[in-house]
């Protein structure tokens, strides 16, 4: 084979954040490199870049501008947790990196999958349905201002918060839901809370019946956002696609990571047309620092759906198999009974990584 019909090397970022983030985050290279080697796909040339406590020590920032000007030049990025509640105090008042990261790359889609895996006690062993989050604005004060942050004390006495909701952040986002459940069980519900908020949370709800009407294959209806969290605990199962606004995304999908077993098995990509980040749901978990005790298997997963975005943006099929080989993995792992504490196993990080990769090579 000659240079010219080689496949083109990834370039993906890696950024370990804090915690437990560059435990996770290494499992998720480790695995990623066996899959793509299994899968016949490129290689990556990973791009380490620092956020967090590291950085403030080496940067002064928690987000380096050095680190932002990087991500512009990778295909897409593994992002750790950050547990900016223990910054200095002059760096827990700005934009958490995280929230930083989204707005600067305009990643409007939150998509964040929940299922039970057989192996896994789960409160709903029939969970098996997909959150599409809006991520750019809603009522997330950082996301929802040119300039400064969207809740402000106008005294000591009294707070306020704004909530923005916008016709095209609305279409943007249902088009990227009733996309995905065509390739699923072909059915979307639209979470809201129109009944108390009908400016807002009405614009959300009625656009995104407007965006259904290009997918007449797609069945739809809506919910209350106090009536589907009641839903997702009583019948999961009777979910595929939920659409939300950003809050609301946020706590539905906490609750179904708990509801399919844990939410250090809760994944998420984080997207536009144009970048995707892999973040995993959980948080830094300082406690479990250092330990070898996390669960890797979310930021895995959060992996793999980066590589089957990475494979519909630039048509690249073996992208979709070394994605299709994490998840599989994963699961298999899973039902052997090899797992983290936090899901009742004794398996290590680096224990259920080795698994893992094993895993990645069988068909």
């Amino acid at each position: 084979m000659n240079d010219a019909s080689k496949p083109r090397a990834l370039r993906l970022g890696l950024i370990d954040g804090d915690g437990i983030g560059p435990e996770v985050v290494r499992a998720a290279r480790q695995v990623v490199d066996e899959a793509l080697s299994a899968a016949g796909a490129a290689r990556v040339d990973w791009v380490p870049l620092a956020m967090g406590h590291r950085a403030i020590a080496e940067f002064g920032t928690p987000l380096p501008e050095q680190t932002l000007d990087a991500l512009d030049g990778v295909d897409g990025w593994i992002l750790g947790p950050h547990d900016n509640v223990s910054y200095p105090a002059e760096h827990r008042v700005a934009v958490a990196p995280g929230g930083a990261i989204r707005k600067r790359f305009g990643l409007y889609a939150n998509i964040r999958p929940a299922r039970a895996f057989a192996g896994v006690r789960a409160a709903a062993p029939d969970i098996d349905l997909v959150i599409v989050r809006e991520n750019s604005e809603g009522f997330y004060a950082d996301r929802n201002m040119f300039a400064g942050t969207g809740e402000f004390a106008p005294t000591p006495d009294i707070a306020m918060s704004v909530g923005l909701v916008t016709r095209a952040a609305c279409e943007r986002i249902a088009h990227q839901a009733f996309r995905l459940a065509a390739t699923r069980r072909k059915r979307v519900t639209i979470v809201h809370k129109a009944n108390v908020l009908p400016l807002t949370m009405g614009l959300f709800r009625d656009v995104c019946y407007a965006v259904a009407h290009a997918y007449p294959g797609v069945d739809v209806d809506d919910e209350h956002v106090d009536a589907a969290a009641a839903h997702l605990v009583r019948a999961a199962a009777d979910y595929d696609v939920l659409v939300t606004e950003n809050l609301f995304g946020d706590i539905l999908s906490d609750l179904a990571g708990e509801l399919s077993g844990s939410l250090g098995l809760a994944a998420s990509l984080n997207c536009s047309a144009t970048k995707a980040m892999a973040q995993a749901v959980h948080g830094a978990a300082p406690a479990l620092a250092g330990h070898n005790r996390a669960n890797p298997a979310a930021l895995q997963m959060s992996s793999a759906m980066l590589l089957r975005w990475l494979a519909a943006r630039d048509a690249e099929t073996p992208l979709a198999q070394a994605g299709a080989r994490i998840e599989r993995a994963v699961a298999a792992t899973l039902e052997a009974g090899i797992a983290t504490s936090d899901i009742g196993g004794m398996a290590s990080t680096s224990e259920f990584t080795e698994q893992v990769c094993a895993r990645v090579h069988r068909r």
